[in-house]
C-alpha cells in the first residue's frame, strides 16, 4: 500500500476527485475559456520558474490537478454550453429528438434517454427523458431514431418522502434535468436516423437477440442470458431481480469488472504461448484489448460496460510489463482517465462499487489468504476463492449498507458456487452468440446452455429463499460510512506492517468510529419532528420524539409494516416505529395545533386560532369560511385528496393569501 502511495498519479487522483466533488456541489466556477487558459497558462509557468523548491512545486501541482476537476466537471455539464437546448425553448418550440438509450418500460410509459439535436432552426445539445405512453400496436423506438415534436419540458419529480431514492438527482447526475411525455399521435419519426457506435452496437445486439430467440429459451433463460452477455436487464422479472439482490449474485447479472476480468484471465491463458514470439507480449497484448472492447461493443457499450473494459485495459497493458504493483497502477490509472473524460462518474454507485471491490481484494485478500495453507490442491482454490469473495465484501460493505441498507449473508454461498463456473458460462454464452448469429448452431447445445443458466437460476432462487440469511434494515449513515472505511484502511496497513505507529493510527480509527456512533445516537434522541408522508389515497402521519416514532393512519394493518416510506425513513434515522389506526382530529406538536379534517368535514372546536390546518380524504367544505374562521398559518393537503379538489383549495389560498402545500407537489410536510 505505501508503494501505491508512491505513485504520483494517486496524489494527483486525490486532487482531481476533490475538484470534482467542489464544482458538483458548489458550482462555483462560472469562468470563460479565455481565462480557464490564462489560468492554466499562469500555474505551468510557476511551476517552470519554481521546479527546484519541491514543496512549492508539490503544492502548486496538487491546486493544478484540483483545477482540473473543476475545470472537467464545469464543461462537461452541457447546461455551461452556449448551445444548451433550454436556452432556446419556449412555448411554441419544435424540437428534433435523437433516441440514445432504450429504458427499461414503467407500467403507462416506454422510457427512453434522448439527445435534443434541434429546437426550432438551431442546432442544440443536452439529453432528456422522453416518456412515449404504451400503445398496443406501437412498436419500440430504436437507437438513433429520430423524432419531430412540439415538446413540453418539464421539471424531473423529486422525491415525496424523506430518504426516499431520488431519481432526480440519480438522473441530474447523467445531465438529464428536464423529461417530456408524448404519445404515439404527437411526434412524427423522421426518416433518417443518425449514426453512432452505440447505435451500430444497438443494431449488432438486436440481430443476436433475434437468432437467440430461434432457439426457444424460456423466458427467464432467455432475459438472464440478454443481461449476462449482451448487458441488457430490461426482460428480467421483479422477482428474478430480487432474487438475485437477495442471494448476494446481483453483480452477476451486471457486466462489470467480474465478468470482464474472468475474460481477460482466460484470454491471457489462452494466449500465452503468444509471448514464446518477438514482440509476442505486446501482440498479446493488443489482441486481448481488441477482443475485451469488441466485447464491450456487443454489450452495447454502457457507462458500466464501458468502464470495466477501461479497467481492465490498462491492467492488460500493465501485465504486459511484468513490474511490480502494476495492477494498482493500473487501476489508478484507468480511474484517473474515466473521471477526466466523465467526472461525474465519481457518483455512479456502479462505479464506486466496482474499484472498492478490486481495491478489497488486491488489498484484504493477501492477508486473509496467509491465514491458511491447504495442502490440496482442489481446496487451495476453493479457499482463494472464498478469501476473494470475502475481501471483496470487505471493500464494498460499508457503501453498500449505506445505499442498501441490507446483508446477504449467504453470498459467499452463492459465488463459491457459481463464481468458480462463470468463466465456463461467459465463454459458452459467446460461443452461443457466434454460432446463432452464424445459423448453426445445433439445438441441443442451445438446450444444454439453457438448462445451465435455469439450473444457476434455481441455485440463485434457493439461496434466496433462505430469508433467515438476509439481514435487512441496516442503518448506516454517511459519517459511518466514512469512518468504517477509515478503520479498514488503517486496520489492514496494522496487519501489513504490525509495528507501533500502524498501531496507534488503528486505535485511534477505532475511537472515531466510536465517537461518531455517540455523536449520532445523542442527535437522534434530542430529534423531535411531525411528518405529513405523501402516499397515494393513503393518510400517513408519523410524530417522531428522540429514537421512537408513532405512525397514526388508515393502511390495512399488514401493508403498514411494509411501507416503504415508513421503513425507508426509519431505517436511514436508525429508530424504532409504532402504528395507530385511530385518526386522531386535533393533534398538539411543540408551539403548534394541527387540525385533521377529513371527509366529513366537521371541525366544530372552540378557541383554535391559526392552527396548521391538515385536510385528508377529499373533505367537502367551504374553505373561504374556514380560512375566515380559524386564520389557519398553513393549509396542508396530504395525498389522498382528489385533484380537482387540491387545484381549488390551491386557487382560494392563493386569493386569501394563505400558504397552501401539497405533498404530492411539495413532498413530506415537516414541522421541526
Amino acid at each position: 500500500m505505501r508503494k501505491l502511495l508512491e505513485y504520483p498519479l494517486s496524489y494527483f487522483l486525490i486532487f482531481l476527485i476533490i475538484g470534482i466533488i467542489f464544482q458538483f456541489y458548489t458550482s462555483i466556477w462560472n469562468y470563460s475559456i479565455n481565462f480557464l487558459f490564462l489560468l492554466f497558462g499562469t500555474l505551468i509557468t510557476i511551476l517552470f520558474f519554481y521546479d527546484k523548491a519541491k514543496r512549492t512545486f508539490t503544492l502548486i501541482s496538487y491546486f493544478l490537478f484540483f483545477f482540473l476537476g473543476v475545470s472537467v466537471t464545469y464543461f462537461n455539464n452541457p447546461k455551461n454550453k452556449p448551445d444548451y437546448y433550454e436556452k432556446f425553448t419556449n412555448e411554441n418550440s419544435i424540437a428534433v429528438l435523437t433516441i440514445q438509450k432504450v429504458l427499461k418500460p414503467g407500467n403507462y410509459y416506454n422510457k427512453y434517454v434522448a439527445n435534443v439535436t434541434q429546437v426550432g432552426t438551431e442546432k442544440t445539445t443536452g439529453k432528456v427523458l422522453l416518456n412515449i405512453q404504451k400503445d398496443s400496436v406501437h412498436n419500440s423506438l430504436q437507437i438513433g431514431n429520430q423524432l419531430f415534436l412540439k415538446p413540453e419540458f418539464k421539471e424531473l419529480i423529486p422525491p415525496l418522502n424523506p430518504y426516499q431514492f431520488s431519481y432526480k438527482d440519480y438522473l441530474a447526475k447523467q445531465h438529464i434535468y428536464h423529461q417530456i411525455f408524448t404519445s404515439k399521435n404527437q411526434y412524427k419519426k423522421l426518416n433518417n436516423s443518425s449514426f453512432s457506435l452505440v447505435g451500430m452496437s444497438a443494431a449488432v445486439r438486436s440481430k443476436v437477440q433475434t437468432s437467440l430467440r430461434k432457439y426457444h429459451f424460456s423466458k427467464n433463460e432467455y432475459a438472464v442470458i440478454n443481461a449476462l452477455l449482451l448487458g441488457q436487464r430490461q426482460e428480467i422479472s421483479k422477482e428474478l431481480l430480487q432474487d438475485y439482490t437477495n442471494a448476494g449474485a446481483i453483480h452477476i447479472l451486471a457486466i462489470s469488472g467480474l465478468h470482464i476480468g474472468i475474460i481477460l484471465l482466460i484470454l491471457s491463458f489462452l494466449f500465452k504461448p503468444i509471448e514464446q514470439f518477438k514482440n509476442g507480449r505486446l501482440i498479446k497484448s493488443i489482441l486481448i484489448i481488441l477482443l475485451l472492447w469488441i466485447f464491450a461493443f456487443i454489450a452495447g457499450l454502457s457507462a458500466s460496460v464501458v468502464r470495466a473494459v477501461t479497467m481492465f485495459t490498462f491492467v492488460a497493458i500493465g501485465g504486459s510489463f511484468k513490474k511490480k504493483k502494476i495492477i494498482e497502477h493500473s487501476l489508478i490509472s484507468s480511474m484517473f482517465l474515466l473521471l477526466l473524460i466523465k467526472p461525474l462518474f465519481l457518483f455512479d454507485v456502479g462505479f464506486q462499487l466496482s474499484y472498492l471491490a478490486v481495491f478489497g481484494i488486491i488489498w484484504v485478500q493477501p492477508l486473509l489468504y496467509k491465514l491458511w495453507k491447504p495442502n490440496i490442491w482442489l481446496l487451495d482454490k476453493f479457499w482463494g476463492l472464498f478469501t476473494v469473495s470475502i475481501a471483496a465484501q470487505v471493500g464494498i460493505l460499508p457503501i453498500s449498507l449505506y445505499y442498501f441498507h441490507q446483508f446477504p449473508a449467504l453470498f459467499i454461498l452463492s459465488n463459491l458456487i457459481i463464481i468458480p463456473f462463470l468463466g465456463s458460462i461467459l465463454i459458452g454464452g459467446i460461443l452461443i452468440i457466434i454460432l446463432s448469429a452464424l445459423n448453426i448452431l445445433p439445438q441441443f447445445i442451445a438446450d444444454l446452455y439453457g438448462w445451465i443458466i435455469s439450473l444457476m437460476n434455481k441455485i440463485v432462487i434457493w439461496v434466496s429463499s433462505k430469508e433467515e440469511f438476509l439481514f435487512k434494515e441496516i442503518s448506516m449513515s454517511f459519517n459511518e460510512m466514512m469512518v468504517w472505511y477509515v478503520f479498514i484502511f488503517f486496520g489492514c496497513q496494522f496487519l501489513i506492517h504490525r509495528n507501533i505507529k500502524q498501531l496507534r493510527y488503528f486505535l485511534i480509527s477505532i475511537i472515531l468510529v466510536q465517537s461518531v456512533y455517540i455523536f449520532e445516537a445523542y442527535q437522534r434522541n434530542d430529534k423531535e419532528e411531525l411528518i405529513v408522508f405523501h402516499k397515494s389515497r393513503k393518510n400517513l402521519i408519523g410524530i417522531r420524539n428522540s429514537n421512537k416514532l408513532k405512525i397514526y393512519h388508515n393502511l390495512d394493518s399488514n401493508k403498514v409494516k411494509t411501507e416503504k416510506s415508513i421503513i425507508t425513513y426509519r431505517v436511514n434515522e436508525n429508530i424504532k416505529s409504532k402504528f395507530s389506526n385511530k385518526k386522531p382530529t386535533l393533534l398538539k406538536f411543540k408551539s403548534d395545533t394541527i387540525l385533521i379534517i377529513d371527509s366529513l368535514g366537521i371541525y366544530q372546536f372552540k378557541n383554535i386560532k391559526n392552527p396548521i390546518v391538515l385536510l385528508q380524504n377529499s373533505p367537502k367544505i367551504n374553505l373561504n369560511r374556514l380560512i375566515k374562521k380559524l386564520a389557519p398559518k398553513q393549509i396542508v393537503a396530504d395525498g389522498s385528496n382528489y385533484k380537482s379538489y387540491i387545484n381549488k383549495w390551491k386557487a382560494t389560498c392563493k386569493k386569501r393569501k394563505t400558504p397552501f402545500y401539497h405533498t404530492g407537489q411539495n413532498g413530506a410536510y415537516t414541522i421541526n
